[in-house]
């Protein structure tokens, strides 16, 4: 057999990704922002596209002109992503905006994984000595365990402007009140002051003694405890402006860590006072702000827009029904200038300029329907969820139940990576609250009634289960088991502990000596 070069012809298949179709994947997993960004860009780009009064699908022709001008435009758009040899998933994304096939969406390629456990929230130091709340526990919001995700609406001033403002009137010179603006710009979130007084006097050229007297001048303005090094001297702060820092009350801010251990006999010796005086003290502790700058935040917080809006139907009859809508504030409205687009086409003589506006065109259409089919998968998944998790907006999230991506995309013919990119950075408004999509996902646990229940619902419970333990018999890991397996909850005590800590929730040893305290 000769060996030698030679040609050889073969045929083979592949699935390309075009550019349209990884434009219609970014638009689909892009959050509000970022979809008003991506369209702000398209608008500045192309000449062609402009924002519109209606949605294309409602969009109606106003005159006669603008009704001949729709069937050439499409005409060449087709004939020109045939010219580019377009992918069969392409032109199935292009052609499902006009008549979506369910199951084959051209956005299914691709998984992602998705995490649904939340991370419990950071606990403040007086959380221990707060009436009712157990060491370390996290607030879920409402009285019926629903999660509060309200929006609080900034005050409009930050932290540093509240102080910058009081720093003219209060200062005792120029020099003293531009150290002073330093030392604002150096303080944290809560108003602690952190940084380097040394490092900090070498960056002004100044001396540590007149850090240390701008400090004091930041200590002496409202809100009082800003400004301050530790927690200690931000109480400490608190304590003198109303004159309750005492040499008792003094002893008791110096140990705040026995206060924390639950050590009660060993710091009233310590603060030489009797059980009346220590519990009156106790009082006043809690009374005072650990965290003096959160009240101001760092600057105004923007509302959460929802893309999914689910109101309760209260026509025709229907017991339990929900309207599943798009947000249409949320929803980019663009439209081809078709006029423009006439009056540019009887303009161009050369071959390069015909060219150009043809990819223009093309761009156009393929942004809009890919922003059409963006608003129809989201309503697809948004709908399977309520329906999957219709009991938790009935009864709350003590009735949810475990949920999957794979669920949800086997319901509505999908692939789980288009479900995870709907789910990413979307909120759902309803009667409830406002959340965002990826937390109606969480695994499950067995029940006795066979259809298991979601981890948010056992956290709910286990959470409603310490806050009504009785401070003498405070439950164990192992008395909840108990109790949830009497409620039908088949659970071992390391998923308890890995709940109960996940929800926030204290072990029993730090519930017990917040009780304690609690009950001075």
């Amino acid at each position: 057999m000769a060996l030698g070069p030679r040609l050889d012809l073969r045929q083979s298949q592949s699935l390309v990704m075009t550019p349209q179709l990884q434009q219609a994947i970014r638009l689909l997993a892009a959050s509000n922002l970022e979809l008003e960004a991506h369209v702000a860009a398209a608008l500045d780009a192309n000449p062609l596209l402009e924002m519109g009064e209606v949605r294309q699908d409602d969009a109606a022709p106003t005159d006669g002109n603008t009704e001949a001008a729709a069937a050439p435009e499409e005409r060449e758009a087709d004939a020109l992503m045939q010219e580019r040899g377009a992918s069969d998933a392409a032109e199935s994304a292009a052609d499902s905006a006009d008549q979506p096939t369910e199951a084959d969406n051209p956005l299914d390629i691709g998984s992602n994984a998705l995490d649904p456990e939340k991370a419990p929230g950071d606990a403040d130091w007086g959380q221990a000595a707060n009436s009712g709340g157990a060491a370390g526990s996290g607030s879920s919001g409402g009285d019926d365990g629903y999660p509060d995700l309200e929006n609080h609406a900034g005050s409009g001033v930050t932290l540093a402007q509240h102080l910058e403002d009081q720093v003219g009137a209060a200062s005792y010179g120029p020099k003293e009140a531009i150290i002073a603006m330093r030392i604002i710009g150096e303080l944290d979130e809560a108003g602690y002051f952190t940084a380097d007084m040394r490092q900090l006097a070498q960056d002004l050229g100044v001396l540590e003694d007149e850090i240390e007297d701008a400090l004091l001048l930041v200590q002496s303005l409202d809100p009082t405890g800003v400004g301050a090094r530790s927690l200690s001297e931000c109480l400490m702060l608190q304590a003198k402006e109303v004159n309750r820092y005492d040499p008792a009350m003094a002893r008791l801010i110096d140990n705040l860590d026995l206060l924390g251990a639950g050590e009660v006999a060993r710091l009233k010796r310590m603060c030489q006072v009797d059980e009346d005086d220590f519990a009156d003290m106790l009082a006043e502790l809690r009374n005072y702000d650990p965290k003096p700058g959160f009240a101001f935040g760092d600057a105004p917080e923007a509302a959460i827009v929802p893309d999914v809006l689910i109101t309760r139907n209260t026509t025709g009859g229907k017991d339990g029904a929900w309207d599943i809508r798009l947000n249409e504030d949320s929803l980019p409205r663009l439209v081809v200038n078709r006029e423009y687009y006439v009056e540019l086409r009887e303009g161009c003589d050369d071959k390069e300029s015909r060219s150009w506006l043809k990819e223009h065109l093309t761009d156009a259409n393929w942004l809009i329907r890919a922003l059409d089919q963006r608003q129809k998968t989201i309503l697809k998944v948004a709908a399977e969820i309520v329906k999957r998790q219709a009991g938790f907006f009935r009864e709350g999230v003590t009735a949810m139940k475990p949920l999957i991506l794979r669920e949800v995309a086997d319901a509505i013919e999908m692939h789980e990576s288009t479900v995870s990119r709907v789910t990413s950075n979307k909120f759902l408004a309803c009667p409830r609250g406002t959340f965002e999509l990826k937390y109606f996902f969480s695994s499950g646990v067995a029940a006795s009634d066979g259809e298991g229940a979601s981890s948010e619902a056992i956290k709910a419970r286990i959470k409603a289960l310490t806050d009504a333990e009785d401070p003498k018999k405070v439950l164990s890991d192992q008395k909840l088991v108990d109790l949830l397996k009497e409620e039908g909850f088949d659970l071992a005590r390391r998923t308890v502990a890995k709940y109960r800590e996940a929800a926030g929730i204290g072990s029993s040893a730090q519930r017990r000596r917040a009780k304690k305290l609690n009950a001075l």
